[in-house]
Order: C-alpha cells, then sequence, then structure tokens
C-alpha cells in the first residue's frame, strides 16, 4: 500500500508505440488513457517513429526513426532505438504497446501473434500457410514476442480482455500473477445513442430507409476483422450494411456483395474521423473477427445503444450475454451469423437490447481507466 507521501512523486512514464494513427483501436487506447493519466502527478512521454495526431503539450514526444529496409529492419531498427532512448532518459517506468524486450510494462493491445496466425491459417490456401511459416516477419515477431515475455524486466502484461490473458498464459507460459486486465475507457457522454433527428439525418446522407434496419462494421482490415461472413450474414435477409474502414482490397469486397445479391444494401464509407454519425444511422453492430483482443469500436457501438454481434475469438465477446447485449459464435459461422442478424430489431421499435448493451460499459470510464493505471504504475514502483 502507497503512501499519499509516495504519490506525490512525480512518476516518469514512458509509452511506446512505433507509429500513432489516428483510426487505430490501440492508438485510441493510449490517447484517451493519456487523457486519462493528464490530471495525475505523472511526467507524460511517448517513444515513437511518428505521432500523427495532436498531442497534449504537456506530453513530451521522443522520436525514434531510423532508417527502414523492409518490414523486419523496420522492426528491429524501431525497437534498438526505442531501447536506447529509454535507456538514455532512465524513465521510472516504461509501458511498450510494441513487442521489444527490456520494458517494465507490456500492453498486449494486438493479442498474441502465435494465436492470430493460428486463427488466420483457417482462411487462407495451403500455399499462404506455407508462406506464413517461412516469413521473415512473422518469424521475428514470434521471436520477439517469446523474448519479450520471458524478459526478466518484465513487470507486468497489460490486457484488455481475459481471453488475451489466457491466450498467453497458454502460448508462453506466463504465470498468472504478472497479468492485469485493464478494460479500454469510452466516453459514455460523447457515444450516446442516436436521437430520432440524428438517425434520420445519418440515414438521409447514407441512403438507408427510415424503417430499415442496418448493422454497422467497423474496422480496416477486411480479412482480420471478418467483413467477408458479414456481408454473407446479411445477403440472406433484408438488413442494411454500414462499413466503415479500408482494405487495399476492397474491390474484391464490393464483387462479394454484388454475387451475394446484396449490394444495393451494402455502403463502404471508408475511413472516417468521427464514426459517431454511422453508428446513429445503425441498429446494430455485426463484428465476426478473426482474432481481437477487444476492439475499441465494440465499446463505441454498446455506448450508443447498439446490441453486438461478434465472435468467440474476440474480447469484446466478454461484454456479451446472448439474447441480452448481442450474440456470440465462431467467426466463420455463417449460417449462425445469418440468424443472429435477424434478430436484432429496429432501434425504433425495440430499444431494450441496445439499452442493456449501454448499461454494460458504463463501468468502462476514463477515470476508472486512469484509478487502474495509477495504482498499477506505483503498485511497481512501491
Amino acid at each position: 500500500m502507497t503512501n499519499s507521501a509516495d504519490q506525490a512523486k512525480s512518476i516518469r512514464l514512458a509509452i511506446v508505440r512505433q507509429k500513432y494513427r489516428p483510426d487505430g483501436g490501440a492508438e485510441r487506447f493510449i490517447s484517451r488513457a493519456l487523457e486519462a493519466l493528464n490530471d495525475q502527478n505523472i511526467d507524460l512521454n511517448i517513444i515513437t517513429r511518428q505521432w500523427e495526431g495532436k498531442p497534449n503539450p504537456k506530453w513530451k514526444i521522443h522520436l525514434c526513426n531510423p532508417a527502414k529496409y523492409g518490414r523486419v529492419s523496420r522492426e528491429k531498427g524501431f525497437a534498438a532505438a526505442a531501447q536506447q532512448c529509454w535507456k538514455q532518459e532512465h524513465f521510472d517506468i516504461v509501458q511498450s504497446h510494441e513487442r521489444i524486450p527490456g520494458c517494465d510494462i507490456f500492453r498486449a493491445g494486438d493479442g498474441a501473434h502465435r494465436v492470430w496466425l493460428e486463427q488466420r491459417a483457417r482462411v487462407i490456401s495451403p500455399f499462404q500457410r506455407l508462406l506464413t511459416q517461412i516469413s521473415p516477419y512473422h518469424r521475428y515477431v514470434l521471436q520477439a514476442e517469446e523474448a519479450m515475455f520471458h524478459s526478466p524486466e518484465l513487470k507486468k502484461i497489460i490486457c484488455n480482455s481475459e481471453m488475451v490473458k489466457r491466450d498467453i498464459m497458454r502460448c508462453y507460459g506466463v504465470d498468472e500473477s504478472r497479468f492485469a486486465v485493464i478494460y479500454n475507457a469510452i466516453d459514455s457522454q460523447k457515444f450516446t445513442p442516436a436521437t430520432d433527428e440524428q438517425r434520420h439525418a445519418s440515414r438521409e446522407t447514407l441512403s438507408i430507409p427510415a424503417g430499415a434496419v442496418a448493422l454497422i462494421y467497423v474496422g480496416s482490415g477486411f480479412e482480420r476483422k471478418g467483413l467477408k461472413p458479414a456481408i454473407e450474414a446479411i445477403a440472406s435477409s433484408d438488413r442494411y450494411l454500414i462499413v466503415v474502414g479500408q482494405d487495399k482490397d476492397q474491390k474484391k469486397y464490393e464483387s462479394l456483395a454484388k454475387q451475394a445479391g446484396c449490394l444495393e444494401r451494402v455502403r463502404f464509407a471508408g475511413v472516417q474521423n468521427n464514426v459517431l454519425p454511422f453508428y446513429h444511422a445503425a441498429d446494430g453492430m455485426i463484428l465476426p473477427t478473426l482474432y481481437d483482443p477487444f476492439p475499441n469500436v465494440i465499446l463505441e457501438a454498446m455506448a450508443c445503444g447498439l446490441p453486438v454481434i461478434t465472435s468467440q475469438t474476440c474480447g469484446g465477446a466478454e461484454f456479451i450475454r446472448e439474447g441480452h447485449e448481442g450474440f456470440v459464435c465462431d467467426a466463420l459461422d455463417v449460417a449462425k451469423l445469418s440468424e443472429f442478424v435477424k434478430k436484432i430489431p429496429s432501434r425504433l421499435e425495440n430499444a431494450e437490447m441496445g439499452n442493456a448493451a449501454r448499461e454494460r460499459i458504463l463501468p468502462c470510464s476514463p477515470k476508472n481507466l486512469s484509478q487502474q493505471l495509477v495504482a498499477l504504475y506505483y503498485s511497481l514502483l512501491a
């Protein structure tokens, strides 16, 4: 137990993230955590290669941008530069969001790479699986992951779901005492259910009929996030699908929707800095992701009063009881997904499930996130 004198001392905290993208889930956790920690007695530092956001003037940005000649070179180069930076600066605590041995805390926001490869193997060809096995990049990431989890400097692993904690324990034999499960924060005052006027305006922009039931999918990297089964699930219904996000193979998914006979009910909206109006156009979310530790978009959707359909390999499933806040099944079970899609009602006719979803996420406040992180930091310094 730390006393007030201990907590009066300023903590020099470094957060490591290679590249900050405003639309990235990990980056949104970092920015929300930093904002939540802003009132604490903490000297906030960010070690990064590239920061595209608008950091608070109080935060100190340490740019580490060595030359890179490919994916492995990029990862190795940043890891070495970040290690050099934190050794020179002598921070009290280094919290890495990258797989870099030597950090005090690792936040496993991307989960376990080994588990992601296990899940991805379910949807790729035998030749692609072979390429993955011999890929220098995947081999490097797996080696870095193992080295980091077995590093003597690593004191705590922050997981944003119990699922990820179990995955890491299974794959790397890490003792349960080294974990802290801290769920992401959501601003439930910003993400709120749509008023009738907001719903109407958002639907008018997207050309979605007022009486139709629409589901929203939010995520870049369509293969991983399960856009194919999402499209196939709505194809056999009269539901609309709003797709927010980007992927280099978007044309392939447009062709899939056309072949399935539902392209006229799918809206490809691209990446959006403000997703709120798109949530306001929807009655529910569908995210049958192959592997996702706990996407922020699930918290956002639930805060907006949307029930969620997701997969067993998504940490967000921990917040969903079947038929209460949404539905959960295997990521590739299109028959189940189709059944669940038809069970999502129009929010205008029945808001009970959506209201339960919003109620479930209310404890995930920035204040609670801040308290849990600060308690963790002081316990490590005690």
